[in-house]
């Protein structure tokens, strides 16, 4: 057997799509794994901050056995392990495991899961072994995971930019790349045994953010059915979706540090040039823009009006998503937390108070790590799960992942503050006492095994275990409640304005929603 170059590639798995034949690899599972597939065409020259365009179809077999380049980003999240060709402007391509016997017929119906990486929209690829799909493929879900770009050659907005758009915007080709992905899935699962009508969009931070955000947009309508986020959505300020000018003001300032006086000569630079110019103190960090196509007004406003997708959401956050010392770096005391509290809050202090309490020093340190995630995601993900139970008319299955990762196995390594680890040589972190951020993705996607830092004990096997049978549940009917697990309702305010959550640990459970945290924060941020 060749490829479509006329190389010669081993046996595996078969399958007509609507762009060609590939050939992927057979796990010792049994899963089927394809990797490395375009989803859009490079966008590399002149394809640089533009929409992505088709991928070509090709003649042959193409050989699906190895990741594709990662997108551009430098190396910023000491946790991310990759698994693919390098790193290139040539990076839009999707990965796809199937279950076994696989490949499965075209006609088999399978749920289908769309997972975007993390990574602050700067660093991120599909390819992390954390992200893996074979797991949840063994369970009878086809699995996609995706590369988008980053950064400034995906959130860049500049007025030429604009100017030469048909829809005169600019400034989220990686939410573009999103889009055409799911566009991409829409025309080619069937291939792999998918159902295109049972696509759950999903994503951890980055990625959740970008789930948030397709679902405010016009473009990704009818591309999915339901969504999981896992710390992160369009609200609060963590990642802001800024008013065109603004980006497009951003842009130009970025344009003149690196004196090119036209979009011509910003295409001329090289990736390595606009990577390490991007990375330079006081460059702001590219995001999405309300670009009048991609986002034709802000999400918050599209969610208040009840205009998102309205599909069932499944969403949720961590214990200890930052750590208090991101605000108080000293030993932590009432005296010295109220002064943490004034200076945020002013003369609503004494009400902050009455939700963050500081009055002994071990409860100054457990508000003070809440309130440090509150400020960088939990309340931006709320505020997404709170908007779309008011409006949507859909379910909503509100978390919070409570399991601290074991100790590392490695003598000299601990957690760091990104949820990474710290190598000698380093100034390690104290260890966290909650659930970092990011810690949950093994465990929701059954990828524990792939992460060799960790002692993983068997509690973290079953929490894993549970996690994956209500994400399971979910992708198939958009509920994640089954027999054998404790009952997770959806969260809807009660008569009394109260909600329920279900707290995800050992002993796993519904419990109250602290919403008088989270409604103090809204009247402050909202």
């Amino acid at each position: 057997m060749t490829d479509a170059a006329g190389t010669s590639v081993p046996d595996g798995p078969v399958v007509r799509t609507p762009s060609g034949v590939v050939r992927g690899v057979t796990l010792p599972s049994g899963v089927c794994a394809f990797r490395g597939l375009p989803y859009a065409a490079p966008p590399v020259r002149e394809g640089r901050w533009r929409p992505p365009r088709p991928a070509p179809a090709w003649d042959g077999v193409r050989a699906a056995d190895r990741f594709e380049h990662q997108a551009m980003q430098a190396r910023v999240f000491g946790d991310m392990q990759f698994r693919n060709a390098g790193m290139s402007e040539d990076c839009l391509y999707v990965n796809v495991w199937t279950p076994a016997p696989a490949p499965a017929s075209p006609d088999a119906g399978l749920p289908v899961l769309v997972y975007i990486h993390g990574g602050g929209f700067v660093a991120g690829d599909g390819s992390e072994p954390r992200y893996d799909g074979e797991s949840l493929a063994r369970q009878g879900v086809v699995v996609v995971t995706l590369t988008h770009r980053l950064g400034v050659f995906g959130f860049f907005a500049h007025p030429e930019l604009t100017a030469e758009s048909p829809e005169h915007a600019s400034g989220n080709y990686g939410h573009l790349d999103q889009v055409a992905a799911l566009t991409w899935v829409q025309r080619h699962i069937a291939a792999f045994g998918g159902d295109p009508a049972r696509v759950t969009v999903a994503g951890e931070s980055a990625g959740a953010f970008s789930v948030c955000a397709l679902m405010a947009s016009p473009l990704a309508t009818g591309l999915f059915a339901r969504a999981i986020g896992e710390s992160g959505g369009t609200f609060g300020t963590t990642l802001p979706v800024l008013p065109l000018s603004s980006a497009e003001e951003q842009g130009t300032a970025f344009a003149a540090g690196l004196g090119a006086a036209s979009l011509a000569e910003l295409r001329a630079c090289s990736a390595t040039e606009l990577l390490e110019a991007s990375g330079r103190p006081g460059t702001p960090r590219f995001t999405g823009t309300v670009d009048g196509w991609f986002h034709p007004r802000p999400p918050a406003a599209v969610f208040a009006a009840g205009a998102q997708a309205r599909v069932p959401l499944l969403a949720g956050w961590n214990s200890e998503e930052m750590t208090g010392r991101a605000l108080l770096p000293e030993e932590p005391t009432p005296l010295r937390a109220r002064a943490v509290l004034t200076e945020l809050f002013g003369d609503r202090a004494a009400h902050a108070e009455a939700v963050y309490p500081v009055s002994t020093p071990a409860e100054a340190a457990q508000s003070l790590t809440d309130l440090a995630g509150d400020r960088f995601i939990a309340y931006g993900t709320w505020k997404w799960l709170d908007e779309h139970a008011r409006t949507s008319g859909q379910p909503v299955y509100r978390y919070l992942y409570a399991r601290p990762r074991p100790a590392p196995v490695e003598a000299g390594v601990t957690p760091n503050l990104a949820g990474g680890v710290t190598r000698d040589g380093a100034a390690p972190s104290p260890p966290a006492t909650g659930a970092v951020h990011s810690a949950e993705i093994e465990y929701a996607l059954g990828t524990l095994h792939l992460n060799p830092v960790f002692a993983w004990t068997a509690d973290d096997h079953a929490v894993s275990a549970l996690m994956q049978a209500y994400f399971v549940r979910f992708i198939e009917t958009g509920d994640p409640n089954g027999p054998g697990r404790p009952h997770w309702p959806a969260g809807r305010p009660d008569a009394h304005g109260q909600v329920t959550r279900l707290r995800i640990d050992v002993e796993t459970r519904a419990e109250p929603e602290p919403r008088a945290r989270y409604a103090f924060l809204d009247a402050v941020w909202g």
